[in-house]
């Protein structure tokens, strides 16, 4: 291991060595210890703090002869701090749901707008376009309400069949207004032609002011370090193919408490900058008080350093886009003075299990014609995801802050916060828009069933906290339906069992209870209650319609512009009809998945957010068995006892009890790579990312095949260049060390150190130079720290 010459102990410096015969075996093993060899004159803390600009100006290119300051080489891992208040103004938001705008900071009189924003135009086209959608899916559910009192047996006369036709309602016209939404979207994009599409109001040749900086902020939390790394040298190398990189800041924003994972973090930062360069306008910067997880993140970079930039594009940890789309957001924002957030249709792809692939098939194949449906209704007053997506800071700092929602047992913190900041940024004067045809956007599937329901209970708490922001003072009604929209996307859930639940109920009723002719009171003629088969194979086919209508209709725009990169047009159509079946049988799962994770956050039970899984991780049959085996049990219960009670009843419960009860192999199956390979090669649940891969998608793969393995905390004590710049981020020397926690991590490596010790010498940079000093100085290192050397490439 080659350490810095003023790291470097020369063997004058170095004490000698006791003479000692070899030990042999074990015995040998357990003479190594601090007594083994002598330990180098203790370095103080001014001698460690001395050493360390030499040091950094290695670690970071920087010529040891250049004379550059100290503070000049830590500019080159973070820019200087220009600090600005982002505080949330009167918090929470009052609950007066008859004031429909405010003035951004509240007050809710509905005339004044946020300061240096004009009036929104095509306000009209907006509030006609969601009257046609509030007129359509009212009318269909009031069709199909009525229609399904023809199929009750009492014609929805008895309590619980109003409590069934209530349920049924709600439902269908969740489902409707999924339906009309596509429906919008397949019209646009058959036509081709949108009036209101924000990404024609620019040109592609418009240059970038010199004064449009633009920083790119990923913020990170325990992720993997190698595929959000190499997701950012893919966006790195693809905007500098594009020419663009004088515009564009990149900032790693980490609340990581995993040391290894910390460790590593620094030293695949570091790897970047010095293949591509890019020190002075790649930057790491780490967070110790990790409040409000990446709300906060994103506020603390906006504190620090949002004063410095015009606007903000916010990435995922799986997140890679193109420079071409880059520097086409910045445009838009340019062209658009009233634009706040401009929001980009991320294009899934990278998974090979079967599920993700299938997830990825529907999201390239469908997902167009929803979000063109999405962009037809809201307009300007449009949806924020949270990641690939470009922010005007100035008013994102103004009226974006965000403070803590009060609750009867405590206050809670805002986890969804994308839809909150984009009902803000509206309530302020500022527009939200979906870019739904701006290419070179990407992200990641969960890899499996399970990776994606735990991603789903974080988003379910979210929504469901967020539901009590419904009716605050100022919000835009078209971000109030939003609101409404994610905790119906998790609440249709309960709903729907409920709704089966007592549909079998009224089934057991009919079948063991004697029929009651006369319901009510002074009645002349006898009502004979049947169940309506006619009537009832008419409404269900009428609601399968809604649900696959836009499947097809998406398969039909793609034959009419060419399927070559799905596959072909059969292959494509094959892969369509095996994602719909595939579909069909989650659907219960989610039921009883999603139904719990409602009951579970009503009822206040804390849920652990952790970060989903970046790898093509696979479910094994334990895992499948513990998730899925109480569904199995409810699934063989319940046809059994339908098929006591009436076996012709049967055969309609049959696609939700069957999948319930096909539910452990179906997710353990699905979680295979080795399927979703072989379909790949077969032709199937192909995508064009797969088939003709763009230039940021390729730089990603290469990005990955060279990432070096994980060293974790040792790589900081071993590498001098990683330890340089871990010195330089850490806080000042600790006053009180705890005694021996140095002679332990000497003596045992990196192994021997729990997580609470690593976190503190990672806090300590005189404590972590000397132990690389020491490690370094030993001719032949102790066994745990050559291991450690091996596996982060640092020759010793």
């Amino acid at each position: 291991m080659e350490l810095h010459p003023s790291s470097r102990v020369t063997a004058a410096d170095r004490p000698a060595r006791s003479a000692r015969p070899p030990a042999q075996g074990p015995r040998r093993e357990a003479a190594r210890g601090p007594a083994a060899a002598p330990p180098l004159p203790p370095a103080g803390d001014d001698d460690a703090l001395a050493s360390l600009p030499a040091r950094l100006a290695r670690a970071l290119d920087v010529p040891a002869n250049g004379g550059v300051p100290f503070e000049q080489l830590c500019r080159r891992i973070a820019p200087p701090v220009r600090r600005t208040s982002m505080a949330p103004r009167r918090w929470p938001p009052v609950i007066w749901p008859w004031r429909r705008n405010g003035d951004g900071n509240g007050n809710g009189n509905g005339r004044r707008r946020a300061r240096g924003t004009p009036p929104q135009p095509r306000r009209l086209d907006g509030f006609g376009r969601r009257s046609m959608l509030t007129l359509l899916t009212f009318g269909q559910t009031v069709l199909a309400t009525w229609s399904m009192t023809a199929v009750l047996p009492y014609h929805g006369s008895r309590p619980m069949e109003i409590a069934v036709l209530i349920l049924f309602a709600l439902l269908f016209f969740w489902v409707s207004a999924g339906f009309w939404t596509a429906i919008m979207g397949f019209f646009v994009l058959l036509t081709g032609r949108d009036r209101h599409a924000i990404s024609a109001t620019a040109a592609p040749d418009a240059p970038l002011p010199e004064d449009a900086r633009t920083a790119i902020v990923m913020p990170i939390c325990n992720e993997d370090v190698a595929r959000v790394f190499a997701g950012l040298a893919a966006t790195h190398a693809s905007l500098a193919r594009a020419g663009g990189l004088a515009h564009f800041d990149f900032f790693v924003l980490s609340d990581t408490n995993d040391p290894d994972v910390r460790a590593d973090e620094m030293r695949a930062w570091l790897a970047l900058c010095r293949e591509h360069g890019a020190f002075g306008h790649f930057f790491y910067r780490w967070r110790r008080n990790r409040i409000k997880r990446k709300s906060g993140n994103l506020a603390d970079f906006c504190r620090r350093w949002g004063s410095r930039y015009r606007y903000m594009i916010v990435l995922d940890a799986d997140s890679v886009m193109s420079g071409e789309c880059l520097t086409r957001l910045v445009q838009l924002m340019e062209a658009n003075p009233r634009a706040g957030i401009i929001q980009t249709a991320p294009r899934t792809s990278g998974r090979e299990t079967l599920h993700a692939r299938i997830q990825q098939f529907a999201n390239r194949v469908y997902g167009p014609l929803f979000t063109a449906g999405l962009h037809f209704w809201q307009l300007g007053e449009a949806h924020y995801w949270g990641h690939n997506a470009i922010i005007r800071l100035a008013p994102f700092i103004r009226h974006c802050a965000l403070g803590r929602l009060r609750r009867r047992l405590g206050n809670v913190e805002i986890l969804s916060h994308d839809f909150v900041e984009a009902a803000l940024m509206r309530r302020a004067g500022w527009a939200v828009w979906i870019a739904y045809d701006l290419p070179g956007s990407h992200e990641e599937m969960p890899p499996n069933l399970l990776d994606e329901l735990q991603r789903d209970r974080r988003w379910c708490q979210g929504n469901l906290i967020n539901s009590q922001l419904l009716f605050a003072e100022g919000l835009h009604p078209a971000h109030r339906v939003v609101f409404a929209t994610g905790v119906m996307a998790y609440l249709s859930a309960p709903l729907w069992f409920l709704f089966l639940l007592l549909s079998t109920l009224l089934l057991a009723i009919q079948t063991l209870v004697p029929p009651q002719y006369f319901v009510v009171p002074y009645q002349l003629f006898p009502v004979w209650p049947e169940w309506n088969h006619r009537w009832a194979i008419m409404l269900f086919s009428a609601t399968a319609s809604l649900l696959f209508a836009p499947k097809v209709l998406s398969a039909l725009l793609l034959l009419r512009r060419g399927a070559g990169g799905y596959g072909g047009a059969l292959r494509m159509a094959a892969s369509t009809l095996a994602e719909a079946l595939y579909s069909a049988l989650l659907a219960p799962i989610r039921m009883l998945f999603h139904t719990r994770f409602v009951i579970a956050t009503l009822a206040g039970w804390e849920i652990k957010w952790t970060s989903p899984s970046r790898d093509n991780s696979e479910t094994t049959w334990r895992e499948a068995i513990g998730k899925h085996g109480g569904h199995t049990l409810l699934g063989l219960l319940w046809a059994g006892g339908v098929y006591w009670l009436n076996p012709a009843f049967l055969g309609w419960l049959l696609p939700v009890v069957g999948a319930l009860i096909v539910s452990i192999p179906l997710s353990v199956f699905s979680s295979r790579v080795s399927l979703g390979r072989a379909l790949r090669r077969a032709g199937f649940f192909l995508i064009p990312e797969e088939t003709s891969p763009p230039y940021e998608v390729r730089c990603l793969q290469q990005a990955l095949e060279r990432s070096p393995p994980p060293g974790g905390f040792a790589a900081v004590v071993v590498d001098p260049r990683v330890n340089a710049v871990a010195c330089a981020i850490a806080r000042r020397p600790r006053l009180n060390r705890p005694a021996g926690r140095f002679d332990a991590a000497l003596a045992g490596g990196p192994e021997a150190l729990d997580r609470q010790r690593k976190l503190d010498l990672l806090d300590d940079p005189v404590s972590l130079w000397r132990l690389h000093r020491q490690v370094g100085a030993i001719d032949d290192p102790y066994p745990e720290w050559r291991k450690a050397m091996e596996r982060t490439h640092a020759p010793a």
